[in-house]
């Protein structure tokens, strides 16, 4: 158990540590230019998004993604299809995929059998405004089937990581007075969900 603490908060860390510089620190002339040539890029060739993570489920893509949708309330559901795979393939199944956009990302979900399961290799960080945004989120994963983790971790009902992060989190662990970096990150390893007031 230990041990998993120590890689959940070591993914957490590093992972959203980089996310946060990147975004922060990178040179602002440099973001404008490189945004700037993705989205000529993206405009040309008529792709509404140059990368989709895709999220392989077992069945029922549209269930899928309603919950999702029930979730990050400002999304929307973007294409269903439905599919029969062809003799040629030796399975004698269909199945079936959709495509959502939430928190204005957009997301593909292929549900084509129980070959492959999600497993913590892959998490979906969310950067929230304060604690209210973390508790709805943890909340709103976590139950019906979801499950908790350490360290500002947890699974959603089938099986996806996340990570619900306060943003203000970063602040703390990056701070220049080391007893604030160390107090946030001794009490990181004590939570599942992160609760702000215990880490300052």
């Amino acid at each position: 158990m230990k041990t998993s603490k120590f890689i959940f908060a070591v993914v957490l860390v590093l992972g959203l540590t980089i996310s946060c510089t990147n975004s922060n620190q990178k040179d602002k002339t440099e973001n404008t230019i490189n945004q700037t040539n993705v989205m000529n890029d993206t405009e040309k060739n008529n792709i509404p998004q140059k990368i989709t993570p895709c999220l392989w489920v077992e069945k029922d893509a549209k269930a899928v993604a309603e919950y999702y949708l029930s979730i990050f309330k400002d999304g929307k559901l973007k294409e269903y299809h439905q599919y029969q795979n062809p003799p040629e393939s030796g399975v004698d199944s269909s199945f079936d995929t959709a495509v959502i956009e939430i928190a204005g990302v957009e997301f593909s979900i292929l549900a084509a059998g129980p070959m492959f399961k999600f497993n913590e290799a892959i998490s979906i960080v969310i950067n929230c405004k304060d604690q209210a945004e973390v508790d709805y989120y943890w909340d709103a994963l976590t139950k019906n089937g979801g499950q908790e983790s350490s360290c500002g971790w947890c699974k959603d009902k089938y099986g996806l990581s996340w990570q619900v992060v306060p943003v203000e989190y970063f602040d703390l662990i990056n701070s220049k007075d080391a007893a604030v970096r160390e107090k946030a990150m001794k009490n990181t390893f004590k939570q599942k969900k992160l609760i702000l007031s215990e880490l300052k």
